[in-house]
């Protein structure tokens, strides 16, 4: 079996969002924003060559690419499959979104505040 190796990225986003599925009642039902952390994790076995598991370059285009632009300063209800965005579905989204660049991201956390995370596996 060949070692594996992980690396990991951080970055933010702002944006704005409700949830729908709430009471009326619940506060997250009403229109609210949060300054989001996202942590991008890959693993795998390192490129014999190069000795990494995969360009940071890369890794952060992707996320600019397919997560930052679709997310920063929007109102994520309005993107399609974010519908009703709790931080498990947006990490679960991200994470389809990253996987399809065949990068070897395994692991998708979503921070709502410093204190809230939420993360998807593949």
């Amino acid at each position: 079996m060949q070692d594996l190796a992980e690396i990991s990225t951080k970055r933010t986003f702002e944006a704005a969002h409700r949830l729908p599925r709430l009471p009326v009642e619940h506060k997250c039902h009403r229109l609210h924003g949060h300054n989001y952390t996202i942590e991008v994790v890959a693993r795998g076995p390192l490129d014999p060559t190069l000795g990494w598991v995969c360009d940071y370059g890369m890794l952060d285009v992707a996320i600019d690419e397919l997560v930052i632009k679709a997310c920063d300063h929007r109102f994520l209800n309005e993107i399609p499959g974010l519908e009703n965005p709790t931080g498990e579905i947006i990490a679960l989204w991200a994470l389809a979104r990253l996987k399809a660049t065949l990068l070897p991201v395994v692991e998708v956390s979503i921070w709502e505040t410093p204190h809230y995370r939420a993360t998807a596996r593949a």
